[in-house]
């Protein structure tokens, strides 16, 4: 993928300098070295090292190997829920969620009388069960 990087580098200034027929000459080159599909080729050698200007305080500059970090979901319980969701659903034997939910207010209820586990019956609740 470096390689790729450093011959895309080398070869976007010609492309985008070059005339129609010289830029299909540059493309097959291109398309050669990297194998990447043509088209793609085509929008890397466009756009690499382009500058946008976003706003006069963000400017933006474009670059084959960085790929944009989406956020994830956020998750819907804390990590000591779940450990104790994952024991219960270790004891029950890896039962389906849906022969779970009924039990697991019971297990975590037994498992918190005998020291098992820590978390709290308020905290089972919205589990759902």
């Amino acid at each position: 993928m470096k390689e790729r990087k450093r011959i895309a580098e080398a070869t976007a200034g010609r492309y985008r300098r070059a005339r129609k027929k010289k830029k299909t000459g540059i493309l097959n080159e291109f398309v050669e070295l990297t194998g990447f599909a043509r088209s793609y080729a085509a929008m890397v050698l466009r756009n690499q090292g382009r500058v946008v200007t976003v706003n006069p305080k963000l400017r933006v500059r474009g670059d084959l190997g960085k790929k944009l970090r989406r956020p994830g979901r956020r998750p819907d319980y804390d990590e000591e829920v779940v450990k104790a969701l994952l024991k219960v659903w270790r004891i029950m034997d890896y039962i389906c969620g849906k022969r779970l939910a009924p039990v697991l207010r019971e297990m975590v209820e037994l498992l918190d009388r005998r020291g098992e586990t820590s978390v709290k019956l308020r905290r089972a609740r919205s589990w759902g069960a």
